[in-house]
């Protein structure tokens, strides 16, 4: 999706697919406002993933690509939970167009102590558990759904998988932020509990200069929990 006029967001999806930050897109449009741009990863929400994307460096170089292809710059990237890590390979491989980077409870790291949840091991209800401050409100009851968004959800995971590996994580991560050298937010909901606040605060340790920010009663999916507080601390720190 491309919508909005102003200032350019690259806002990057999760593991949940698209879907998990379309709303948020719109809000971020016409509250910015923005030009907010949302790809579906290949291999996302039905869509084809070349076999030579594995990784999600590759993807990071495909979204830089993007962003040369649209002659953007200025650019502020905004990734949530796999979209997080995404956003921070792009502050490593090419960050000459991106003015910016916000990271929400995003993954990657392996952090001593403090793992993150075996996603592919979870039934969709305790991925809610994990992921929601109020899992009742915003879980998903996958005996609810039609076969083919089961089927989505499926295709979903095995990207991830693909993506990311079932630790979800690359030892050489944190050693690497090191080399980030744009203004970075790390944001993290207090209710965490796919990667916890402790966590959080590890990824911001990484990055030089990195504000951290925690948003109360919020889980790993601050754009579909709090998007009101989310889109005040981007505001917040692009006024920064």
């Amino acid at each position: 999706m491309d919508q909005g006029t102003g200032k350019a967001l690259l806002l990057l999806h999760g593991g949940g697919g698209p879907q998990t930050v379309t709303p948020f897109a719109e809000r971020l449009a016409s509250v910015q406002p923005a030009r907010v741009i949302t790809p579906t990863h290949p291999g996302f929400a039905g869509t084809p993933r070349p076999e030579w994307l594995t990784t999600v460096r590759g993807l990071a170089r495909l979204y830089t690509q993007l962003l040369d292809e649209l002659d953007l710059s200025d650019v502020i990237v905004v990734g949530n939970s796999i979209g997080g890590w995404i956003a921070a390979e792009m502050a490593l491989v090419e960050p000459s167009r991106a003015t910016a980077f916000v990271i929400v409870d995003g993954v990657g790291l392996e952090v001593p102590g403090h793992p993150i949840a075996d996603f592919f091991a979870l039934t969709p209800r305790q991925v809610a558990e994990l992921s929601y401050h109020d899992p009742d409100r915003y879980g998903i009851d996958p005996s609810k759904l039609a076969p083919e968004a089961l089927q989505a959800m499926a295709g979903n995971r095995a990207t991830l998988s693909a993506y990311a590996g079932t630790a979800m994580s690359d030892p050489t991560l944190a050693g690497r932020l090191a080399g980030v050298k744009k203004p970075t937010l790390v944001v993290w909901g207090d209710s965490d509990r796919i990667a916890g606040v402790d966590y959080g605060k590890a990824v911001a340790g990484a990055i030089p200069g990195a504000e951290f920010q925690i948003l109360a009663d919020t889980g790993h999916l601050p754009q579909i929990e709090s998007p009101e507080k989310l889109v005040e601390a981007i505001k917040s720190f692009l006024e920064r």
